[in-house]
């Protein structure tokens, strides 16, 4: 692969590597010496979440504290019970929507498949019938 075609990686994976800041002096300086560039960048940071990464990790890591142990075994014990029993649910759920998509993907396939008969048959009914001449 040409270093053409690999240099927005390499400046992503480089920007990256100097953090957030390095992102916005990028977008500005793009607004400063051509705008569409730095409107480019801006979208690119807000649908690429690299606006926002630092804050998802900080509050991610605020929300595992609900999963560490209480002290209690009992308590820890009914939450476990509880997780587990939770998981198993959706794991049963998520196979259920799996089943409910592929019985709708065959009774559509089956639908095609009827309707491509039936047009093939008429074709073929109307090639064989004997034109007038």
């Amino acid at each position: 692969m040409s270093t053409v075609a690999t240099w927005p990686s390499q400046a992503e994976t480089w920007l990256d590597s100097k953090g957030k800041p390095a992102w916005i002096a990028a977008m500005v300086l793009g607004f400063i010496f051509f705008w569409p560039i730095g409107l480019a960048l801006l979208f690119y940071m807000i649908w690429g979440k690299k606006m926002f990464k630092s804050s998802c990790k900080h509050r991610s890591r605020h929300m595992s504290h609900g999963f560490k142990s209480s002290g209690n075994t009992a308590f820890d014990a009914y939450k476990a019970e509880t997780l587990q029993r939770l998981k198993d649910e959706q794991d049963a759920f998520e196979a259920f929507l799996e089943r409910l998509r592929s019985a709708k993907d065959k009774s559509e396939f089956d639908q095609f498949m009827d309707e491509r008969a039936r047009n093939a048959k008429t074709r073929s009914d109307v090639s064989e019938t004997p034109t007038e001449a």
